[in-house]
C-alpha cells in the first residue's frame, strides 16, 4: 500500500507484553517493593507496592472463600476509592471478570447491566452524591432483607447471589468488604497460586458498558492483553518511570481511570494518586501540589475547571510534566494554558473508545502545538489505522472516511451479542469506530464528525436512541427525538423534542422528574421542547441536523 493512502501502523520501540494482570502486578512488586504504589487522599491510604500486594491478595483469597470462580462476573459499583483498586487487581488474580458499573446508574440501567452479563456478585458503596446504592439494590432485590449473606435468590436479579458492601455499617443479606478480606486462609492462598498458572493473557477480565446506539448498553469485553498493553503503551508514550506520580481524578469505572490510570502506573512502577471520590477541581489542584505529582489526567472540562479555579495561583504545580487529555476535542487556548500555567509541556492528546481498551491514537510529547490541538495524533504503537469510504475501501490521504483500527487493543466482542459484535468488528479484524476522520501525509488523524448521532457531554458518551427509548416508556409521550446541541462548558448538551399523545400535556419539570433516579444525570435532557411535528425528508426520515440548527439559532449558540 503506498503512502498516498490513509493507512498507518504505529511504530513500536518495544514488544507487547504477553502476560496476565496478576503476574505482571507481582513482578512490579518484586522490582519496586518499597516504592509508593497507591495514594488515596480522601481515605488516608498510602501503600507501598508490597503493602498494596498484601491487601490485593487478602481480597482475592476472601473472594475465593466465598466461592467466586474464574469466569464469574463480579460487579463493582462505587466511586473512586481504594476498595475499587483492590477489586480490580484481586478479581484479575483469580480470573473473575470485573464488571464496571457506572456510579451514576439508576434502577433501570443497573437491573439491565447486572442481568445482561449475569453478575454473580456485586461490590457496592453505600451511597455517593444523590445515589443511594444499597437502597437501590434493596429495591431491585427486596429478598436481601430476609436472606443470609451470599444466599440471595432474587426474582428480578436471578443470577446475583453475593452482595458485598463498603463501609462499617451492617446491612441485611450483605457481607462487609473488610470481613471478606479476612475470610481467606492457607487453602485459598494455595488456590491463588494454582490459578495463577492456569490463567491466560487472552482470558476476558473486564466488561465495560458502552451506551448503545440502538437502546440498551453493550458490554465491551476486554482481556488481560487488551488492557495491560494499552496501559503500558500509553505510559511508555508519556515516558513514565518508577519516579512518576500520576494524579487520577477521572473515574475508575471508565477505561481512562482503570487502564490509563491504574495499569499505566503498575506497568511502570509509578504511583497512582487519587484526589477524591469524583472530580473536584480544588481537591485535584491541592493533591497535585501536596503529592508533587508529575502527571495529571483529565477530560478538557476538568482542565478548564482547574484553570478557572479562583485560588489556582496558590497551588504549586511545578512538578507536573505530562498527562493525558482525552474524551473530547481540546480548544487551542486551553491547551496553551495547560502547557504554560500548569507546566505540562509534555501533555498528550489521546483518542479511542472503550472497544479499543481504550486508546488507539495519541500525540507525542514533542509534537508541535497545532498537531496536539488540531489532531488526535498518530496510531499508537502496534496498532493499525485506516480511513475507509462507505464501501470499506481505503481513501486517499486528505479525504474523509470512517476511522478503523486493528491490533491487540480490539475488544474480544460485546458480551452475549454476536450480531452487534459483527456490526462493529469486520472479517478482517478491523474495529469500525463510527467516527469520521481524515489522515494527513504524516499519519496524524483529525476527527471531523460522527456517523452515529452520539452526543459527547463533558467526556461522557450519550446515545440519543438510549434516551429516546427510555422516554418512550412515559405513557403521555407519543414521539421523542433527541439531539446534541453545542455547549461552552460541556461541549454538548442533551436536547429532547417531545410530541405528546392527543389530549395529554406535559411540562419540562414533569419530564425531568420522570427521568430523575431512573437514568444517569448526564443523559437527562438539558433542553426540552414540546412540538407538534419534526423536520422530515421526503421519504419520512427525521432530519436531526435541522433540529440541532434550530436550537443553535433559538439559543444564540452560533
Amino acid at each position: 500500500m503506498n503512502n498516498m493512502q490513509s493507512y498507518r501502523c504505529g511504530l513500536a520501540a518495544e514488544p507487547l507484553v504477553y502476560d496476565t494482570i496478576g503476574h505482571l502486578f507481582d513482578h512490579t512488586v518484586k522490582c519496586y517493593p518499597d516504592n509508593e504504589a497507591l495514594v488515596v487522599s480522601h481515605q488516608g491510604i498510602r501503600w507501598t507496592y508490597r503493602q498494596y500486594q498484601e491487601q490485593v491478595d487478602r481480597l482475592a483469597a476472601g473472594l475465593l472463600a466465598l466461592g467466586i470462580e474464574p469466569g464469574d462476573r463480579v460487579g463493582i459499583w462505587a466511586p473512586n476509592c481504594y476498595e475499587w483498586c483492590l477489586t480490580q487487581f484481586a478479581t484479575a488474580k483469580i480470573g473473575a471478570i470485573l464488571v464496571c458499573i457506572n456510579p451514576a446508574y439508576r434502577l433501570y440501567e443497573l437491573e439491565y447491566a447486572l442481568n445482561k452479563v449475569q453478575c454473580r456478585a456485586v461490590i457496592s458503596a453505600e451511597s455517593f452524591k444523590t445515589s443511594h446504592y444499597l437502597d437501590m439494590l434493596a429495591e431491585l432485590a427486596p429478598e436481601l432483607a430476609n436472606c443470609a449473606p451470599g444466599q440471595l435468590r432474587a426474582a428480578k436479579l436471578p443470577h446475583l447471589e453475593i452482595v458485598i458492601r463498603l463501609g462499617e455499617a451492617a446491612s441485611p443479606g450483605m457481607f462487609n468488604f473488610a470481613d471478606v478480606c479476612d475470610r481467606g486462609g492457607k487453602a485459598e492462598r494455595a488456590r491463588m497460586a494454582e490459578l495463577a498458572a492456569t490463567l491466560s493473557p487472552d482470558d476476558a477480565i473486564n466488561i465495560q458498558f458502552t451506551s448503545g446506539t440502538t437502546g440498551n448498553p453493550k458490554g465491551a469485553t476486554l482481556t488481560h492483553c487488551n488492557v495491560l498493553n494499552n496501559g503500558k503503551v500509553n505510559g511508555d508514550v508519556m515516558r513514565l518511570t518508577e519516579a512518576d506520580r500520576v494524579c487520577i481524578p477521572v473515574p475508575l469505572y471508565h477505561c481512562f481511570g482503570m487502564v490509563i490510570g491504574n495499569l499505566g502506573c503498575v506497568t511502570h512502577g509509578s504511583t497512582a494518586v487519587f484526589p477524591g471520590e469524583a472530580f473536584e477541581p480544588e481537591a485535584t489542584l491541592r493533591v497535585v501540589a501536596e503529592e508533587k505529582c508529575t502527571a495529571l489526567h483529565g477530560v478538557p472540562t476538568m482542565f478548564i475547571a482547574e484553570l478557572d479555579h479562583p485560588d489556582f495561583e496558590q497551588f504549586d504545580l511545578s512538578n507536573l510534566r505530562t498527562g493525558i487529555m482525552a474524551g473530547a476535542p481540546c480548544p487551542v487556548e486551553v491547551m496553551n494554558q495547560v502547557i504554560e500555567r500548569m507546566h505540562m509541556e509534555q501533555i498528550l492528546i489521546a483518542y479511542g473508545q472503550t472497544e479499543l481498551s481504550p486508546v488507539s491514537h495519541i500525540t507525542e510529547p514533542h509534537d508541535p502545538l497545532d498537531k496536539r490541538v488540531g489532531t488526535v495524533g498518530k496510531p499508537c504503537p502496534h496498532l493499525e489505522t485506516k480511513i475507509v469510504d462507505e464501501n470499506n475501501r481505503v481513501v486517499p490521504i486528505g479525504e474523509n472516511g470512517e476511522i478503523c483500527t486493528r491490533g491487540y487493543a480490539v475488544m474480544r466482542g460485546y458480551w452475549d451479542d454476536e450480531d452487534k459484535t459483527r456490526e462493529t468488528i469486520d472479517q478482517g479484524g478491523w474495529l469500525h469506530s463510527g467516527d469520521i476522520g481524515v489522515m494527513d501525509e504524516d499519519g496524524y488523524v483529525q476527527v471531523t464528525g460522527r456517523i452515529k448521532d452520539m452526543i459527547i457531554r463533558g467526556g461522557e458518551n450519550v446515545y440519543p436512541r438510549e434516551v429516546e427509548e427510555f422516554l418512550y416508556t412515559h405513557p403521555d409521550i407519543q414521539e421523542v427525538q433527541v439531539v446534541g446541541v453545542p455547549d461552552k462548558k460541556f461541549g454538548e448538551q442533551v436536547c429532547a423534542w417531545i410530541k405528546c399523545r392527543d389530549g395529554a400535556s406535559l411540562s419540562e419539570e414533569e419530564i425531568r422528574t420522570f427521568c430523575k433516579n431512573k437514568i444517569t444525570h448526564f443523559k437527562v435532557p438539558h433542553y426540552i421542547r414540546f412540538v407538534d411535528d419534526y423536520p422530515m425528508t421526503v421519504t419520512g426520515k427525521i432530519m436531526k441536523y435541522k433540529m440541532r440548527d434550530a436550537m443553535v439559532e433559538e439559543l444564540g449558540l452560533a
